[in-house]
């Protein structure tokens, strides 16, 4: 993914979804992530995104996401952990 880039491969506008909250579930065939916002104590999450991919495409997602984000605190400092409610 070009973070700089705000066209898809079809050439369409690509559409930026905040998201603060996640779910993760799985089976023996794939992994879903449900992708959202929470808001104030007590609402529940509005989740907006799901992806469903294979076992090894989410591992390579994770290993992709866990370079990021060294990167990122090798760059601009060590990020703290958001409390998981």
């Amino acid at each position: 993914m070009k973070p700089e880039s705000n066209q898809s491969e079809g050439g369409g506008q690509l559409e930026g979804r905040y998201a603060n909250y996640f779910e993760i579930g799985h089976n023996a065939f794939e992994f879903v992530l449900d992708l959202g916002q929470a808001y104030e104590e007590g609402e529940r999450a509005s989740i907006h995104t799901r992806i469903i991919t294979g076992p090894k495409y989410a591992k390579t997602l994770c290993d992709v996401l866990s370079e990021s984000i060294n990167r990122y605190e090798r760059t601009f400092g060590t990020i703290p952990k958001a409390e998981r409610g």
